[in-house]
């Protein structure tokens, strides 16, 4: 493999295969690296861990790994600091490595008792460029769909125009579409869901936990980041045009903070 950069450092291009989305709740079944060294050697390494949970039929849907493949696998955790030396002084690389791979791998190295820290490495991330750099736009899904320009764009009344074109134009290329507008929502819920602006923040998890899905705190628990680092939630709370809801669920969250440590009486 030659990758045309100047590299200083080894340069490890990395993918997950996990038994879910959630950075808190799921964990990591497989990682597969390639490390490009400056000197242009390669080396290319997979892993497979028991999650030391089941993996979700979904999941194997996605990636083909049953429960009975990992069985006699070691843990992350058994495997985490010969992991961290392999990846140390690196930068890295991937496919959404930067919403997914790398929020999911601190997290597991900060399961095992480790500090993966990614400050100082640089991260390439090519589905940022793929999406910086190819239009996707109406203009481009008209060219695409319908085989023609889009002179009206920005035109409210011609975008909707070429807009229900390319609807009409994919139902007819995509068979497996629904048909019907029922179908057609659950499909856009699935791969686009409408999030509010709370949903944006926390991830909601099953026992009732909120989890940051941005910001420096990305993964961590609202409860965690309360008790250990509540400068940070009062930065949100006088943070301009924060939303309300957010600002009520953190201003919650800080109350049941103070109550807590409050010495009895």
């Amino acid at each position: 493999m030659r990758i045309p950069l100047t590299l200083d450092r080894p340069l490890v291009f990395l993918d997950l295969e996990t038994t879910g989305l959630s950075v808190s709740q799921d964990r990591i079944i497989e990682l597969a690296i390639i490390k490009v060294m400056p000197q242009g050697d390669v080396l290319e390494r997979v892993r497979r861990f028991n999650p030391g949970m089941p993996i979700p039929a979904a999941a194997t849907a996605v990636h083909g790994i049953t429960d009975e493949d990992i069985r006699d696998e070691a843990s992350f955790a058994q495997r985490a600091r010969s992991l961290a030396s392999l990846l140390d002084d690196c930068d890295l690389a991937g496919f959404n490595v930067r919403r997914f791979d790398l929020p999911m791998l601190v997290v597991e190295f900060r399961r095992a008792g480790l500090a993966f820290d990614l400050e100082g490495r640089r991260v390439v991330d090519v589905q940022a460029i793929f999406h910086h750099e190819e239009r996707r736009d109406l203009s481009a899904a008209a060219h695409f769909y319908l085989g023609r320009e889009h002179p009206e764009a920005h035109s409210a009344l011609g975008d909707i125009r070429t807009s229900a074109a390319v609807l009409s134009a994919q139902l007819a290329r995509y068979d497996h579409l629904p048909k019907d507008l029922t179908g057609l929502h659950q499909y856009c819920d699935e791969y686009m869901p409408i999030e509010s602006e709370l949903e944006r923040w926390f991830q909601s998890e099953s026992d009732g936990a909120r989890v940051f899905r941005r910001g420096k705190h990305r993964g961590r628990s609202l409860a965690e980041v309360a008790a250990h680092e509540p400068d940070y939630l009062l930065w949100m709370l006088g943070a301009e045009e924060m939303d309300g809801e957010v600002l009520d669920v953190v201003r919650a969250e800080l109350r049941i903070q103070t109550r807590d440590s409050a010495p009895p009486d």
